[in-house]
């Protein structure tokens, strides 16, 4: 986030887009719901679905799936042919932006309107209401970024937040929200296939000169790596041999399910670790088992920048170690030893090797809430918003991006696009959750929201179970009649490895971030 969570107190305007917070960010939706009920902030959302808070919106734009990149489009026409850009803003701190004008100039109100859905007063009046406004944030989750264009759909946010200059000042921002907790962290940490921490690239010499001489190694061979979906591909090629899996569940939360099955049961090795024995596990030659987020100290980082320190509440249970123990024996045994005594040694090593952690110490989180990188040295305050003055890189770029459609439109035999999400009573893949009685009992399993029309078409009554076909796969799973999604698409979660939603999603992915996109044409008959 380029913002922190405090400021969405005194936002004005939230445009909220493929985000369903009340569902998966409870405590941030809660700021946002807050403000709208008691300093009337304007809300606008735009979801296929008419989520909870759509409910309590200003505006609701009910655009296709797939069609971000156009409908952002289609705003910045409309900001620009009413001159309600930031002409100071764009002039002062921002370059590309002929190119912009170029690209959105064709997506004018009729065209944006035929490939989203949104009639033309309702894209006039989102564009007015988030562009007029002095403090406009906009805030999205995995429904922008789950796409074949989701890098596209990213640039798009960034290209009308600086178009309005909507960025640099308290509540305002491009606000994504991770998915899971302390994904910030881990990728801050480099836990990503191109970068050492703190988005270091493994390709610059300085980086790995540094990196080298901190690890006591003659040389690091900087070659970029795979992400997860390349991994899983390559598994199934044979072309990878042994994968270690650390907390997560990829057998459950990936596309196409039933090809990561294929790939890990064609692995040499397969090492999970893991708090619980999870569906990814069973496959596993050997779990290890971890500590929980009770049992040890360490940091978090959670969506808006902040590093926490976590302390140990109870000692680990027996046969189980933290994860950084587990790691260093791993290490050593592999014949690079690895010394540390604590996680306070670990966190002295990112300090002096991560410039945006360099000034957040053990001494200093002991004392505090936490800090926000970045964090330059011991006397920085933190930063609650990023590019106050400037952009990381200088200017500000405008990048433009065309629209292309869904990897996999509905058509005559698959006639249904199939959407995944969560439900706020369970979390990602039920590792956790659904050990919980109370939580399993609120939301025990996976049902298939269906529009009334497309299920009086069928035939098919509330509760009733239907087969839902993709080209991958086939899940049974009970109807739930709602009006809170529009007619020919269909909803439903990901929690239930009984009842796998993932073995129908497509291994589609985006060509420049490698995520994948869990939207897919889907047919559906009465059982």
């Amino acid at each position: 986030m380029t913002n922190s969570i405090q400021e969405f107190e005194e936002a004005e305007v939230f445009f909220v887009i493929g985000s369903n917070t009340t569902e998966q960010h409870p405590m941030i939706a809660t700021r946002v719901i807050e403000a709208v009920r008691k300093k009337n902030a304007k809300l606008i959302v735009a979801d296929p679905r008419e989520i909870k808070l759509a409910k309590l919106a200003t505006l609701h734009l009910k655009h296709r799936i797939g069609s971000d990149v156009a409908l952002l489009n289609g705003l910045m026409h409309i900001i620009l042919e009413e001159g309600w850009e930031a002409k100071d803003f764009i002039k002062a701190r921002t370059e590309n932006f002929e190119q912009l004008k170029g690209i959105v100039a064709k997506y004018t109100p009729e065209k944006v309107t035929k490939i989203t859905g949104v009639d033309r007063d309702s894209l006039r009046k989102a564009a007015e209401i988030y562009a007029k406004a002095k403090r406009s944030m906009i805030v999205y989750a995995m429904g922008i970024t789950q796409h074949i264009a989701g890098t596209d759909n990213v640039k798009s946010c960034a290209n009308l937040a600086m178009l309005t200059g909507h960025v640099g000042h308290p509540s305002t921002g491009v606000n994504p929200l991770r998915g899971q907790n302390n994904v910030q962290g881990a990728c801050d940490m480099g836990a990503l296939p191109n970068v050492y921490s703190g988005y270091q690239p493994v390709t610059d010499p300085k980086a790995k000169e540094v990196f080298a001489k901190e690890w006591g190694v003659s040389d690091l061979n900087g070659k970029v790596g795979l992400t997860l979906t390349e991994m899983i591909d390559g598994a199934e090629r044979g072309d990878i041999k042994a994968l270690y899996i650390m907390g997560e569940n990829p057998l459950v939360s990936n596309p196409d399910a039933r090809h990561v099955a294929r790939a890990l049961r064609k692995l040499d090795l397969l090492v999970v670790q893991d708090i619980f024995f999870t569906e990814t596990g069973r496959l596993a030659h050997v779990v290890l088992p971890a500590a929980s987020f009770a049992e040890k100290m360490g940091t978090y980082t959670n969506t808006e920048r902040r590093v926490q320190l976590s302390r140990e509440a109870i000692p680990p249970l027996e046969g189980t170690l933290p994860d950084w123990k587990i790691i260093c024996e791993v290490c050593s045994r592999a014949g690079y030893p690895m010394n540390y005594n604590s996680p306070i040694d670990i966190l002295d090593e990112i300090n002096r090797v991560t410039p945006s952690y360099a000034g957040i110490t053990y001494g200093r989180l002991k004392h505090s809430w936490g800090l926000s990188w970045p964090c330059p040295n011991e006397d920085h305050p933190g930063t609650p918003f990023l590019h106050k003055d400037k952009f990381a890189r200088g200017a500000g770029a405008f990048d433009a991006r065309e629209y292309i459609p869904p990897a996999e439109p509905p058509d005559e035999e698959y006639p249904f696009t199939l959407i995944t999400g969560r439900v706020g009573f369970q979390f990602h893949t039920g590792t956790m959750t659904r050990k919980a009685s109370i939580l399993e009992r609120e939301a025990p399993n996976a049902v298939l929201e269906m529009n009334p029309r497309d299920a009086r078409r069928l035939k098919l009554i509330d509760g009733g179970t239907v087969a839902v076909e993709s080209r991958r796969g086939e899940v049974h799973l009970p109807v739930a009649v709602t009006s809170d999604i529009p007619e020919t698409v269909v909803f439903s979660t990901f929690h239930y490895s009984e009842k796998n939603i993932n073995e129908l999603t497509v291994c589609a992915i985006d060509p420049v971030a490698k995520i994948p996109e869990f939207t897919c044409a889907v047919s559906i008959r009465r059982i």
